[in-house]
């Protein structure tokens, strides 16, 4: 039963980055491709590590390892995902022409490269 548990989580993983993969080849811009890697990868690497932990589990150390291993990585993905995406917006990567929503467009000054707050809503404006 723990070798089928095992092999479920890893190809289930594998599967999954093989996704992240395709996606960056795939996607048209860097935000979707980002957003492509640091899902799939994420939960890919988080599913495989479950694996392992499955086979392993009678060696308390390595448990632990793999815990500290999938809490890492879910925590730093989405965090160094966002990073990259708008560090690539603010130097002045293209956006996909099927974009519908930028939000930063009309608070970045792009003579100075400053970011600028939000503006405030207007009382007959919804809010999401």
């Amino acid at each position: 039963m723990t070798e089928l548990l095992t092999s479920a989580f890893l190809l289930l993983g594998a599967f999954l980055m093989l996704l992240s993969g395709i996606g960056i080849i795939r996607m048209p811009d860097l935000l979707t491709r980002m957003h492509a890697t640091s899902k799939a990868g994420a939960l890919g690497i988080g599913l495989m590590t479950c694996g392992y932990m499955i086979f392993y589990s009678d060696s308390a150390s390595l448990v632990v390892r793999a815990l500290a291993m999938i809490v890492f990585v879910i925590v730093t993905a989405p965090i160094a995902a966002h990073v990259l995406a708008r560090a690539g917006y603010f130097v002045g990567i293209e956006l996909w022409e099927g974009t519908i929503k930028d939000v930063i467009k009309e608070r970045y000054d792009l003579k100075t490269r400053r970011l600028g707050s939000a503006p405030k809503p207007r009382d007959d404006e919804e809010t999401y």
